[in-house]
């Protein structure tokens, strides 16, 4: 019976830490597979970007990376999209974004890898990192800034704590970031191909 039980712990053991095992650096190969309309070429130029800022974050387990990635790769069409395609007009006025003033709209649409909106979220985000967004909104386009910008959002939503590869989990992330569940199929196909390319 002890040592029955003494075997069931183990089991459980190895496989929590199966699930949590940090992955020190994604590849350009991985990136490449979870992101498929991704060109090597950007890939490699991301990469040490993505890497640093993941690991900065503690996006460091193989389903904190696979959550991660796969919203990223929505949210920004394979890394191809930096900067919002509307005019931002739809954010005008919007003072739960923090745009109060005329012209905020346009000026603070959506950019980086996660989209990052609104005159509250740059201020925020750029106080973070170290870098003046407020003042100068399209630098959160820029690739070092981007994925910086989209850690502060992962991390400053708790979003590391839903991250267990379930997908109840995965689609308490998808609302925190969405605010609902737009996109959702598109979410989750890219979220178990990410779980598979990574062996989560």
């Amino acid at each position: 019976m002890k040592a029955s039980f003494a075997r069931f712990v183990c089991l459980a053991l190895v496989g929590m830490m199966m699930m949590m095992v940090v992955v020190n650096a994604l590849s350009t190969d991985q990136l490449m597979s979870v992101m498929p309309k991704l060109r090597r070429t950007k890939a490699e130029g991301y990469l040490p970007y993505l890497n640093r800022a993941m690991n900065d974050g503690s996006i460091n387990s193989c389903c904190r990376i696979s959550a991660f990635l796969a919203q990223l790769a929505h949210e920004s069409g394979d890394l191809a999209w930096w900067t919002e395609f509307g005019s931002g007009e739809q954010y005008e006025g919007r003072k739960d974004l923090g745009n109060i003033y005329p012209g905020d709209g346009p000026r603070y649409k959506g950019r980086g890898p996660i989209q990052i909106t609104g005159r509250a979220n740059y201020r925020a985000a750029g106080q973070a990192i170290g870098v003046d967004l407020e003042n100068n909104p399209t630098r959160a386009a820029d690739t070092d800034v981007g994925f910086r910008t989209a850690v502060w959002f992962w991390n400053t939503r708790s979003l590391n704590k839903y991250a267990d590869c379930s997908q109840d989990g995965f689609d308490k992330i998808t609302k925190k970031i969405n605010g609902g569940y737009n996109g959702k199929a598109d979410r989750d196909k890219k979220f178990a191909n990410a779980k598979s390319v990574l062996g989560c």
